[in-house]
Protein backbone atom coordinates (compact mmCIF):
# COMPACT_ATOMS: atom_id res chain seq x y z
CA UNK A 1 0.00 0.00 0.00
CA UNK A 2 1.70 3.12 -1.18
CA UNK A 3 2.00 5.90 1.93
CA UNK A 4 -0.12 8.32 0.16
CA UNK A 5 -3.57 6.34 -0.71
CA UNK A 6 -5.62 7.65 -3.12
CA UNK A 7 -9.22 7.33 -3.40
CA UNK A 8 -8.92 4.42 -6.17
CA UNK A 9 -6.54 2.52 -3.38
CA UNK A 10 -8.98 2.90 -0.76
CA UNK A 11 -12.03 1.68 -2.76
CA UNK A 12 -10.16 -0.93 -4.16
CA UNK A 13 -9.05 -2.44 -0.63
CA UNK A 14 -13.00 -1.63 0.46
CA UNK A 15 -14.66 -3.81 -2.17
CA UNK A 16 -12.37 -7.19 -1.07
CA UNK A 17 -14.84 -7.08 2.15
CA UNK A 18 -18.77 -7.05 2.97
CA UNK A 19 -19.64 -4.15 2.30
CA UNK A 20 -22.35 -4.30 5.32
CA UNK A 21 -19.51 -3.89 7.67
CA UNK A 22 -19.16 -1.13 9.72
CA UNK A 23 -16.07 1.24 9.58
CA UNK A 24 -13.44 2.20 12.11
CA UNK A 25 -10.48 4.13 12.10
CA UNK A 26 -7.26 2.65 13.93
CA UNK A 27 -5.16 5.10 15.53
CA UNK A 28 -1.85 5.78 16.94
CA UNK A 29 0.43 2.78 18.13
CA UNK A 30 1.33 4.41 21.24
CA UNK A 31 -2.42 5.26 22.03
CA UNK A 32 -4.19 2.34 20.22
CA UNK A 33 -7.82 3.20 19.93
CA UNK A 34 -10.83 2.76 17.50
CA UNK A 35 -12.75 5.56 16.07
CA UNK A 36 -15.92 6.31 14.57
CA UNK A 37 -15.75 7.53 10.48
CA UNK A 38 -18.19 10.55 10.06
CA UNK A 39 -20.12 10.70 7.07
CA UNK A 40 -18.30 13.88 6.23
CA UNK A 41 -16.23 13.46 3.02
CA UNK A 42 -14.56 16.77 2.08
CA UNK A 43 -12.38 17.49 -1.16
CA UNK A 44 -10.44 20.15 -0.80
CA UNK A 45 -7.12 21.73 -2.61
CA UNK A 46 -6.63 17.62 -4.34
CA UNK A 47 -7.32 16.13 -1.14
CA UNK A 48 -10.18 14.31 0.27
CA UNK A 49 -10.66 14.64 3.73
CA UNK A 50 -12.46 11.97 5.66
CA UNK A 51 -13.74 13.12 9.23
CA UNK A 52 -13.57 11.03 12.25
CA UNK A 53 -16.92 11.14 14.50
CA UNK A 54 -15.55 10.56 18.20
CA UNK A 55 -13.31 7.11 19.83
CA UNK A 56 -15.28 4.20 20.34
CA UNK A 57 -12.16 2.25 22.74
CA UNK A 58 -9.19 0.54 22.77
CA UNK A 59 -7.87 -1.02 19.68
CA UNK A 60 -8.70 -5.24 19.70
CA UNK A 61 -5.28 -6.77 20.00
CA UNK A 62 -5.37 -9.08 17.14
CA UNK A 63 -6.11 -5.61 14.87
CA UNK A 64 -3.04 -4.25 16.61
CA UNK A 65 -0.90 -7.58 15.82
CA UNK A 66 -1.80 -7.22 12.47
CA UNK A 67 -0.62 -4.02 12.00
CA UNK A 68 2.43 -4.99 13.52
CA UNK A 69 1.56 -2.01 16.40
CA UNK A 70 2.24 -4.98 19.46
Amino acid sequence: MPQYLTVGHLIRQLQTVDPGLPVRLAVNPDWAFTHFIAEDVIERDGVVFIAEDGQEGYLPAPVRDALNWS
